[in-house]
């Protein structure tokens, strides 16, 4: 199933967010299997404010878990976080 995690920073979150990213990209690496699809928002100075995941989970509970684990969760960067069931409907990847 598959699963779309939005987050947005915490207002000024951008150095906590510069801070963690080597961490948060790690943690992206090792999950490779379920990671479908990343990458930031931007801003209208092109700085990154917010995260959106693509993720391919068994179930809701287990993509939640993911994105709690997400050293930016962890570090306090987001001040909200979403997690939608979702299909692709048009281009899907070939491992979907």
């Amino acid at each position: 199933m598959q699963f779309v995690i939005q987050c947005e920073d915490i207002p000024n979150g951008l150095e906590l967010r510069m801070a963690t990213r080597p961490a948060h990209m790690d943690y992206l690496k090792a999950q490779d299997a379920h990671v479908l699809g990343a990458g930031p928002f931007l801003n209208d100075q092109d700085q990154m404010v917010g995260s959106l995941l693509i993720v391919d989970f068994p179930s809701e509970a287990e993509a939640r878990v993911f994105a709690e684990n997400d050293p930016y969760a962890k570090a306090g960067l987001f001040a909200a976080t979403s997690v939608r069931r979702w299909r692709w409907g048009v281009k899907p990847p070939a491992v979907v």
